[in-house]
Protein backbone atom coordinates (compact mmCIF):
# COMPACT_ATOMS: atom_id res chain seq x y z
CA UNK A 1 0.00 0.00 0.00
CA UNK A 2 1.41 3.40 -1.01
CA UNK A 3 2.10 6.04 1.65
CA UNK A 4 -0.58 8.69 1.87
CA UNK A 5 -2.16 8.32 -1.53
CA UNK A 6 -5.84 9.18 -1.97
CA UNK A 7 -6.76 5.96 -0.17
CA UNK A 8 -4.54 6.57 2.87
CA UNK A 9 -5.81 4.43 5.78
CA UNK A 10 -8.67 3.10 3.66
CA UNK A 11 -7.90 -0.60 3.55
CA UNK A 12 -11.18 -1.95 2.12
CA UNK A 13 -13.37 -1.08 -0.85
CA UNK A 14 -16.28 -0.14 1.40
CA UNK A 15 -13.99 2.20 3.38
CA UNK A 16 -12.93 3.92 0.16
CA UNK A 17 -16.53 4.42 -0.93
CA UNK A 18 -17.59 5.75 2.47
CA UNK A 19 -14.76 8.26 2.61
CA UNK A 20 -14.66 9.52 -0.98
CA UNK A 21 -18.41 9.56 -1.57
CA UNK A 22 -19.54 10.84 1.83
CA UNK A 23 -17.07 11.81 4.57
CA UNK A 24 -14.72 13.80 2.36
CA UNK A 25 -17.52 16.11 1.26
CA UNK A 26 -18.81 17.07 4.71
CA UNK A 27 -18.13 20.58 6.07
CA UNK A 28 -16.21 20.90 9.32
CA UNK A 29 -17.77 21.93 12.62
CA UNK A 30 -14.79 22.57 14.89
CA UNK A 31 -16.59 22.94 18.20
CA UNK A 32 -13.49 23.10 20.42
CA UNK A 33 -10.16 24.76 19.65
CA UNK A 34 -7.74 27.34 21.01
CA UNK A 35 -7.17 29.53 17.97
CA UNK A 36 -7.24 33.33 18.16
CA UNK A 37 -10.37 35.19 16.99
CA UNK A 38 -8.19 38.29 16.64
CA UNK A 39 -6.05 36.52 14.05
CA UNK A 40 -9.20 35.48 12.17
CA UNK A 41 -10.55 39.01 12.09
CA UNK A 42 -7.23 40.50 11.02
CA UNK A 43 -6.71 37.70 8.47
CA UNK A 44 -3.19 37.13 9.73
CA UNK A 45 -0.58 36.26 7.13
CA UNK A 46 2.39 34.29 8.39
CA UNK A 47 6.00 35.26 7.85
CA UNK A 48 7.12 31.67 7.36
CA UNK A 49 6.08 28.03 7.69
CA UNK A 50 8.02 28.03 10.98
CA UNK A 51 5.68 30.63 12.45
CA UNK A 52 2.51 28.78 11.56
CA UNK A 53 3.83 25.26 12.24
CA UNK A 54 6.18 25.66 15.20
CA UNK A 55 5.17 28.98 16.76
CA UNK A 56 2.93 27.52 19.46
CA UNK A 57 2.62 23.79 18.79
CA UNK A 58 3.75 21.97 21.92
CA UNK A 59 3.06 18.61 20.20
CA UNK A 60 5.95 19.34 17.85
CA UNK A 61 8.08 20.84 20.60
CA UNK A 62 7.70 17.67 22.63
CA UNK A 63 8.72 15.44 19.72
CA UNK A 64 11.78 17.58 19.00
CA UNK A 65 12.87 17.33 22.64
CA UNK A 66 12.44 13.56 22.50
CA UNK A 67 14.80 13.57 19.51
CA UNK A 68 17.41 15.51 21.46
CA UNK A 69 17.04 18.86 19.68
CA UNK A 70 18.44 21.76 21.76
CA UNK A 71 15.76 24.05 23.18
CA UNK A 72 17.13 27.02 21.27
CA UNK A 73 15.76 25.41 18.07
CA UNK A 74 12.38 24.73 19.69
CA UNK A 75 11.24 27.69 21.78
CA UNK A 76 14.49 29.63 21.76
CA UNK A 77 16.00 32.38 19.63
CA UNK A 78 17.39 30.30 16.76
CA UNK A 79 16.69 31.51 13.24
CA UNK A 80 13.25 30.39 11.92
CA UNK A 81 14.94 28.72 8.96
CA UNK A 82 17.21 26.70 11.23
CA UNK A 83 14.28 25.72 13.43
CA UNK A 84 12.44 24.40 10.40
CA UNK A 85 15.45 22.38 9.28
CA UNK A 86 15.63 20.76 12.70
CA UNK A 87 11.91 19.99 12.60
CA UNK A 88 12.20 18.46 9.12
CA UNK A 89 15.08 16.27 10.26
CA UNK A 90 13.08 15.02 13.25
CA UNK A 91 9.86 14.53 11.31
CA UNK A 92 11.56 12.47 8.64
CA UNK A 93 12.39 9.83 11.27
CA UNK A 94 9.17 10.09 13.32
CA UNK A 95 7.93 6.63 12.42
CA UNK A 96 4.78 5.68 14.31
CA UNK A 97 3.98 9.22 15.47
CA UNK A 98 0.71 10.84 14.31
CA UNK A 99 2.59 14.09 13.70
CA UNK A 100 4.13 12.38 10.69
CA UNK A 101 0.66 11.84 9.26
CA UNK A 102 -0.77 15.21 10.28
CA UNK A 103 2.18 17.15 8.88
CA UNK A 104 2.04 15.42 5.51
CA UNK A 105 -1.74 15.80 5.33
CA UNK A 106 -1.26 19.52 5.93
CA UNK A 107 1.45 19.78 3.27
CA UNK A 108 -0.86 18.13 0.76
CA UNK A 109 -4.00 20.01 1.77
CA UNK A 110 -2.63 23.53 1.93
CA UNK A 111 0.57 23.52 -0.12
CA UNK A 112 -0.08 20.79 -2.69
CA UNK A 113 3.20 19.13 -1.77
CA UNK A 114 3.04 15.42 -2.58
CA UNK A 115 6.53 14.50 -1.46
CA UNK A 116 8.03 13.64 1.91
CA UNK A 117 9.43 16.13 4.40
CA UNK A 118 12.82 15.12 5.81
CA UNK A 119 16.35 16.45 6.09
CA UNK A 120 16.93 16.02 2.34
CA UNK A 121 13.78 17.87 1.24
CA UNK A 122 13.67 20.53 3.93
CA UNK A 123 14.97 23.38 1.75
CA UNK A 124 12.56 22.52 -1.04
CA UNK A 125 9.58 22.51 1.33
CA UNK A 126 10.77 25.67 3.08
CA UNK A 127 10.86 27.56 -0.22
CA UNK A 128 7.55 26.15 -1.47
CA UNK A 129 5.57 26.86 1.70
CA UNK A 130 6.96 30.33 2.25
CA UNK A 131 6.26 31.29 -1.35
CA UNK A 132 2.65 30.20 -1.02
CA UNK A 133 2.21 31.88 2.35
CA UNK A 134 2.97 35.20 0.67
CA UNK A 135 -0.07 34.81 -1.58
CA UNK A 136 -3.20 36.79 -0.57
CA UNK A 137 -5.37 33.68 -0.26
CA UNK A 138 -3.01 32.11 2.30
CA UNK A 139 -4.05 34.26 5.21
CA UNK A 140 -5.92 32.73 8.13
CA UNK A 141 -9.30 33.23 6.47
CA UNK A 142 -8.13 31.57 3.30
CA UNK A 143 -6.88 28.55 5.24
CA UNK A 144 -10.27 28.26 6.96
CA UNK A 145 -12.17 28.57 3.70
CA UNK A 146 -9.89 26.05 1.96
CA UNK A 147 -10.74 23.59 4.76
CA UNK A 148 -14.52 23.96 4.32
CA UNK A 149 -15.01 25.02 7.94
CA UNK A 150 -18.58 25.99 8.76
CA UNK A 151 -18.31 26.71 12.50
CA UNK A 152 -15.41 27.48 14.85
CA UNK A 153 -15.77 27.65 18.64
CA UNK A 154 -12.84 29.33 20.35
CA UNK A 155 -11.99 29.00 24.06
CA UNK A 156 -12.58 32.17 26.06
CA UNK A 157 -12.22 33.32 29.64
CA UNK A 158 -15.24 34.93 31.39
CA UNK A 159 -13.39 38.27 31.54
CA UNK A 160 -12.83 38.37 27.78
CA UNK A 161 -14.39 41.37 26.03
CA UNK A 162 -15.24 39.21 22.98
CA UNK A 163 -14.47 42.26 20.83
CA UNK A 164 -12.97 40.15 18.05
CA UNK A 165 -16.03 37.92 17.92
CA UNK A 166 -18.14 41.05 17.57
CA UNK A 167 -16.01 42.31 14.71
CA UNK A 168 -16.07 38.96 12.90
CA UNK A 169 -19.85 38.73 13.28
CA UNK A 170 -20.21 42.20 11.77
CA UNK A 171 -18.02 41.35 8.77
CA UNK A 172 -20.30 40.15 5.97
CA UNK A 173 -17.31 39.15 3.83
CA UNK A 174 -16.54 36.16 6.06
CA UNK A 175 -19.17 33.46 6.26
CA UNK A 176 -17.64 30.99 8.74
CA UNK A 177 -19.45 31.21 12.07
CA UNK A 178 -16.95 32.02 14.85
CA UNK A 179 -18.42 31.68 18.33
CA UNK A 180 -17.03 32.00 21.86
CA UNK A 181 -16.97 29.11 24.33
CA UNK A 182 -16.98 29.67 28.09
CA UNK A 183 -13.85 28.45 29.98
CA UNK A 184 -14.10 29.49 33.70
CA UNK A 185 -11.16 27.48 35.05
CA UNK A 186 -9.42 30.50 36.58
CA UNK A 187 -12.48 31.29 38.67
CA UNK A 188 -12.72 27.70 39.89
CA UNK A 189 -9.07 26.94 40.65
CA UNK A 190 -9.11 28.29 44.19
CA UNK A 191 -5.74 26.71 45.00
CA UNK A 192 -3.83 28.68 42.35
CA UNK A 193 -1.57 31.52 43.44
CA UNK A 194 -3.22 34.00 41.06
CA UNK A 195 -6.83 33.24 42.08
CA UNK A 196 -7.42 36.38 44.15
CA UNK A 197 -5.90 38.59 41.47
CA UNK A 198 -8.20 36.96 38.94
CA UNK A 199 -11.25 37.82 41.06
CA UNK A 200 -10.26 41.50 40.82
CA UNK A 201 -10.29 41.20 37.03
CA UNK A 202 -13.66 39.44 37.15
CA UNK A 203 -15.01 42.23 39.35
CA UNK A 204 -13.94 44.77 36.75
CA UNK A 205 -15.45 42.79 33.87
CA UNK A 206 -18.78 42.21 35.63
CA UNK A 207 -19.00 45.53 37.47
CA UNK A 208 -19.76 43.61 40.68
CA UNK A 209 -17.98 43.17 44.01
CA UNK A 210 -16.94 39.62 44.91
CA UNK A 211 -16.70 39.04 48.64
CA UNK A 212 -18.39 35.64 48.86
CA UNK A 213 -19.08 32.52 46.83
CA UNK A 214 -22.58 33.81 46.23
CA UNK A 215 -21.06 37.02 44.85
CA UNK A 216 -18.82 34.95 42.59
CA UNK A 217 -21.81 33.07 41.22
CA UNK A 218 -23.63 36.33 40.52
CA UNK A 219 -20.61 37.79 38.74
CA UNK A 220 -20.31 34.66 36.60
CA UNK A 221 -24.02 34.78 35.76
CA UNK A 222 -23.48 38.36 34.64
CA UNK A 223 -20.68 37.27 32.33
CA UNK A 224 -22.66 34.26 31.08
CA UNK A 225 -25.38 36.71 30.03
CA UNK A 226 -22.76 38.68 28.14
CA UNK A 227 -21.42 35.54 26.45
CA UNK A 228 -24.96 34.45 25.57
CA UNK A 229 -25.49 37.81 23.84
CA UNK A 230 -22.53 36.83 21.68
CA UNK A 231 -24.17 33.47 20.84
CA UNK A 232 -22.10 31.33 23.19
CA UNK A 233 -23.79 27.98 23.75
CA UNK A 234 -21.11 25.72 25.20
CA UNK A 235 -18.57 25.63 28.00
CA UNK A 236 -15.35 23.79 28.69
CA UNK A 237 -13.72 22.76 31.95
CA UNK A 238 -10.27 21.29 32.58
CA UNK A 239 -10.16 19.07 35.68
CA UNK A 240 -7.67 16.59 37.05
CA UNK A 241 -10.71 14.38 37.49
CA UNK A 242 -14.47 14.83 37.89
CA UNK A 243 -14.98 15.07 41.64
CA UNK A 244 -18.01 14.77 43.87
CA UNK A 245 -17.56 16.09 47.40
CA UNK A 246 -20.85 17.78 48.38
CA UNK A 247 -20.91 20.30 51.23
CA UNK A 248 -23.37 22.73 52.82
CA UNK A 249 -23.48 26.31 51.57
CA UNK A 250 -22.01 27.66 54.82
CA UNK A 251 -18.98 25.41 54.50
CA UNK A 252 -18.33 26.58 50.93
CA UNK A 253 -18.63 30.19 52.04
CA UNK A 254 -16.12 29.54 54.83
CA UNK A 255 -13.66 27.98 52.36
CA UNK A 256 -14.10 30.98 50.08
CA UNK A 257 -13.64 33.48 52.91
CA UNK A 258 -10.51 31.74 54.20
CA UNK A 259 -9.01 31.80 50.70
CA UNK A 260 -9.72 35.51 50.36
CA UNK A 261 -7.77 35.90 53.60
CA UNK A 262 -4.79 34.12 52.08
CA UNK A 263 -5.31 30.56 53.33
CA UNK A 264 -4.76 27.91 50.65
CA UNK A 265 -7.42 25.18 51.08
CA UNK A 266 -6.35 21.57 51.55
CA UNK A 267 -7.27 18.94 48.96
CA UNK A 268 -10.52 18.04 50.71
CA UNK A 269 -11.65 21.67 50.82
CA UNK A 270 -10.61 22.14 47.19
CA UNK A 271 -12.76 19.18 46.17
CA UNK A 272 -15.75 20.58 48.02
CA UNK A 273 -15.35 24.01 46.48
CA UNK A 274 -14.91 22.64 42.96
CA UNK A 275 -17.91 20.35 43.36
CA UNK A 276 -20.01 23.35 44.39
CA UNK A 277 -18.58 25.39 41.51
CA UNK A 278 -19.26 22.72 38.89
CA UNK A 279 -22.75 22.09 40.28
CA UNK A 280 -23.56 25.78 40.00
CA UNK A 281 -22.12 25.95 36.50
CA UNK A 282 -24.00 22.87 35.26
CA UNK A 283 -27.30 24.21 36.55
CA UNK A 284 -26.73 27.47 34.71
CA UNK A 285 -25.87 25.60 31.52
CA UNK A 286 -29.05 23.57 31.78
CA UNK A 287 -31.14 26.74 32.16
CA UNK A 288 -29.44 28.35 29.17
CA UNK A 289 -29.37 25.28 26.91
CA UNK A 290 -25.56 25.26 26.88
CA UNK A 291 -23.38 22.19 26.43
CA UNK A 292 -20.95 21.28 29.23
CA UNK A 293 -17.58 19.91 28.12
CA UNK A 294 -15.29 18.36 30.74
CA UNK A 295 -11.68 17.44 29.92
CA UNK A 296 -9.84 15.45 32.56
CA UNK A 297 -7.08 12.92 33.12
CA UNK A 298 -4.11 15.24 32.56
CA UNK A 299 -1.23 15.84 34.97
CA UNK A 300 0.10 19.24 33.95
CA UNK A 301 3.39 21.14 34.16
CA UNK A 302 5.54 18.28 35.46
CA UNK A 303 8.90 19.85 34.65
CA UNK A 304 9.25 22.61 37.24
CA UNK A 305 12.30 24.41 35.84
CA UNK A 306 10.86 24.50 32.31
CA UNK A 307 7.46 25.63 33.62
CA UNK A 308 9.21 28.51 35.38
CA UNK A 309 10.97 29.36 32.13
CA UNK A 310 8.20 28.85 29.53
CA UNK A 311 4.90 28.66 31.42
CA UNK A 312 1.96 26.29 30.79
CA UNK A 313 1.05 24.48 27.56
CA UNK A 314 4.64 24.08 26.43
CA UNK A 315 4.91 20.30 26.25
CA UNK A 316 5.43 19.10 29.81
CA UNK A 317 2.12 17.41 30.57
CA UNK A 318 1.33 13.71 30.86
CA UNK A 319 -1.54 11.25 31.21
CA UNK A 320 -2.90 10.99 34.75
CA UNK A 321 -3.93 7.58 36.08
CA UNK A 322 -6.46 8.82 38.63
CA UNK A 323 -10.02 9.25 37.33
CA UNK A 324 -12.55 7.76 39.80
CA UNK A 325 -15.58 6.82 37.72
CA UNK A 326 -17.73 6.57 40.84
CA UNK A 327 -17.36 10.30 41.48
CA UNK A 328 -18.13 11.15 37.86
CA UNK A 329 -21.30 9.08 38.06
CA UNK A 330 -22.32 10.62 41.38
CA UNK A 331 -21.75 14.15 40.10
CA UNK A 332 -23.90 13.59 37.02
CA UNK A 333 -26.44 11.70 39.10
CA UNK A 334 -26.76 14.57 41.56
CA UNK A 335 -27.55 16.92 38.68
CA UNK A 336 -30.00 14.49 37.08
CA UNK A 337 -31.89 14.05 40.36
CA UNK A 338 -32.69 17.77 40.34
CA UNK A 339 -33.36 18.00 36.61
CA UNK A 340 -30.20 20.07 36.16
CA UNK A 341 -28.05 17.85 33.93
CA UNK A 342 -27.19 19.68 30.68
CA UNK A 343 -25.96 18.13 27.48
CA UNK A 344 -22.50 16.94 28.48
CA UNK A 345 -19.32 15.78 26.73
CA UNK A 346 -16.77 13.80 28.75
CA UNK A 347 -13.15 13.50 27.59
CA UNK A 348 -10.43 11.63 29.45
CA UNK A 349 -6.77 11.68 28.52
CA UNK A 350 -6.42 8.16 29.87
CA UNK A 351 -7.72 5.51 27.45
CA UNK A 352 -8.28 3.18 30.39
CA UNK A 353 -11.28 5.40 31.17
CA UNK A 354 -13.05 4.66 27.87
CA UNK A 355 -15.32 1.86 29.19
CA UNK A 356 -16.14 3.83 32.34
CA UNK A 357 -17.11 6.91 30.33
CA UNK A 358 -19.30 4.92 27.96
CA UNK A 359 -21.11 3.10 30.75
CA UNK A 360 -21.57 6.33 32.73
CA UNK A 361 -22.96 8.07 29.65
CA UNK A 362 -25.46 5.26 29.23
CA UNK A 363 -26.91 5.96 32.68
CA UNK A 364 -28.05 9.47 31.80
CA UNK A 365 -29.14 9.44 28.18
CA UNK A 366 -32.41 11.11 27.22
CA UNK A 367 -34.24 12.32 24.14
CA UNK A 368 -33.08 15.63 22.73
CA UNK A 369 -36.32 16.00 20.75
CA UNK A 370 -37.12 15.66 17.09
CA UNK A 371 -34.55 18.27 16.00
CA UNK A 372 -31.71 16.11 17.35
CA UNK A 373 -33.26 12.71 16.92
CA UNK A 374 -30.72 9.89 17.14
CA UNK A 375 -27.99 12.02 18.79
CA UNK A 376 -26.85 11.04 22.29
CA UNK A 377 -27.38 13.64 25.03
CA UNK A 378 -24.30 12.59 27.05
CA UNK A 379 -21.32 12.20 24.76
CA UNK A 380 -18.01 10.38 25.04
CA UNK A 381 -15.78 13.04 23.51
CA UNK A 382 -13.39 12.19 20.71
CA UNK A 383 -9.95 10.77 21.48
CA UNK A 384 -8.09 13.71 22.98
CA UNK A 385 -4.52 15.10 22.86
CA UNK A 386 -2.18 12.16 23.40
CA UNK A 387 -4.85 9.85 21.96
CA UNK A 388 -5.81 11.48 18.65
CA UNK A 389 -3.89 8.91 16.62
CA UNK A 390 -4.90 5.74 14.77
CA UNK A 391 -4.91 3.49 17.82
CA UNK A 392 -6.43 6.04 20.20
CA UNK A 393 -9.24 7.02 17.87
CA UNK A 394 -9.97 3.42 16.99
CA UNK A 395 -10.09 2.43 20.67
CA UNK A 396 -12.49 5.28 21.49
CA UNK A 397 -14.75 4.42 18.55
CA UNK A 398 -14.78 0.72 19.40
CA UNK A 399 -15.53 1.37 23.05
CA UNK A 400 -18.41 3.66 22.14
CA UNK A 401 -19.68 1.07 19.68
CA UNK A 402 -19.39 -1.72 22.23
CA UNK A 403 -21.04 0.09 25.12
CA UNK A 404 -23.02 2.97 23.66
CA UNK A 405 -24.49 4.31 20.43
CA UNK A 406 -21.75 5.06 17.93
CA UNK A 407 -24.19 6.35 15.32
CA UNK A 408 -25.17 9.13 17.76
CA UNK A 409 -21.59 10.40 18.20
CA UNK A 410 -20.81 14.07 17.46
CA UNK A 411 -17.36 13.35 16.03
CA UNK A 412 -14.07 15.20 15.83
CA UNK A 413 -12.59 18.54 16.89
CA UNK A 414 -9.11 19.98 16.50
CA UNK A 415 -8.39 21.17 20.08
CA UNK A 416 -5.63 23.09 18.32
CA UNK A 417 -3.85 26.42 18.29
CA UNK A 418 -2.97 26.15 14.60
CA UNK A 419 -4.99 27.13 11.54
CA UNK A 420 -3.33 24.28 9.65
CA UNK A 421 -4.86 21.63 11.93
CA UNK A 422 -8.11 21.04 10.07
CA UNK A 423 -6.78 17.90 8.31
CA UNK A 424 -7.16 16.24 11.71
CA UNK A 425 -10.83 16.01 10.79
CA UNK A 426 -9.81 14.24 7.59
CA UNK A 427 -7.59 11.88 9.60
CA UNK A 428 -10.48 11.09 11.94
CA UNK A 429 -12.95 10.54 9.11
CA UNK A 430 -10.58 8.19 7.31
CA UNK A 431 -10.22 6.18 10.52
CA UNK A 432 -14.02 6.00 10.96
CA UNK A 433 -14.43 4.74 7.40
CA UNK A 434 -11.57 2.28 7.87
CA UNK A 435 -13.20 0.85 10.99
CA UNK A 436 -16.62 0.54 9.37
CA UNK A 437 -15.07 -1.16 6.34
CA UNK A 438 -13.37 -3.65 8.64
CA UNK A 439 -16.70 -4.33 10.38
CA UNK A 440 -18.20 -5.22 7.00
CA UNK A 441 -15.20 -7.32 5.94
CA UNK A 442 -15.35 -9.26 9.20
CA UNK A 443 -19.07 -9.90 8.93
CA UNK A 444 -19.82 -7.71 11.95
CA UNK A 445 -22.13 -5.40 9.99
CA UNK A 446 -23.89 -5.91 6.66
CA UNK A 447 -22.66 -4.41 3.41
CA UNK A 448 -25.42 -1.81 3.55
CA UNK A 449 -23.85 1.21 1.86
CA UNK A 450 -26.94 3.39 2.31
CA UNK A 451 -27.06 2.98 6.10
CA UNK A 452 -23.29 3.12 6.51
CA UNK A 453 -23.06 6.29 4.44
CA UNK A 454 -25.72 7.94 6.57
CA UNK A 455 -23.92 7.01 9.79
CA UNK A 456 -20.62 8.33 8.43
CA UNK A 457 -22.24 11.60 7.39
CA UNK A 458 -23.91 11.90 10.79
CA UNK A 459 -20.67 11.36 12.73
CA UNK A 460 -18.71 13.65 10.42
CA UNK A 461 -21.21 16.52 10.40
CA UNK A 462 -24.94 16.08 11.01
CA UNK A 463 -24.83 15.00 14.65
CA UNK A 464 -22.70 17.98 15.75
CA UNK A 465 -24.93 20.35 13.80
CA UNK A 466 -28.02 18.99 15.56
CA UNK A 467 -26.41 18.69 18.98
CA UNK A 468 -25.08 22.23 19.24
CA UNK A 469 -27.78 23.93 17.14
CA UNK A 470 -25.48 26.85 16.39
CA UNK A 471 -27.22 29.98 15.13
Amino acid sequence: MAFMDKDFLLNTEIAKKLYHETAEKCPIIDYHCHISPKEIYEDLHYDSITQVWLGGDHYKWRLMRCAGVPEDFITGSADPHDKFLKWAEVLGRAIGNPLYHWSHLELRKFFDYQGLLNADTAEEVWELCNKKLKQPEFGVRGLIKRSNVEVICTTDDPIDTLEWHEKIAADASFDTLVLPAWRPDKAMNIEKSGWRDYLVQLEQASGMHINSFNDLKNALRNRMDYFAEHKCSLSDHALNYVMYAPAYDDEIENIFSARLGGQIPDENAQAKFKTAFMTFAAREYKKRGWVMQIHYGCQRDNNGPMFDKLGPDTGYDCVDNYAPSSQTAKFLGSLESLGDLPKTILYSLNTNDNPAIDTICGCFQASLGDEAKGVSKIQHGSAWWFNDHLDGMTEQLKSLGNLGYLAGFIGMLTDSRSFLSYPRHEYFRRIVCRLFGEFVEQGLYPDDLKTLSQIVQDISYNNAKKYFNFK
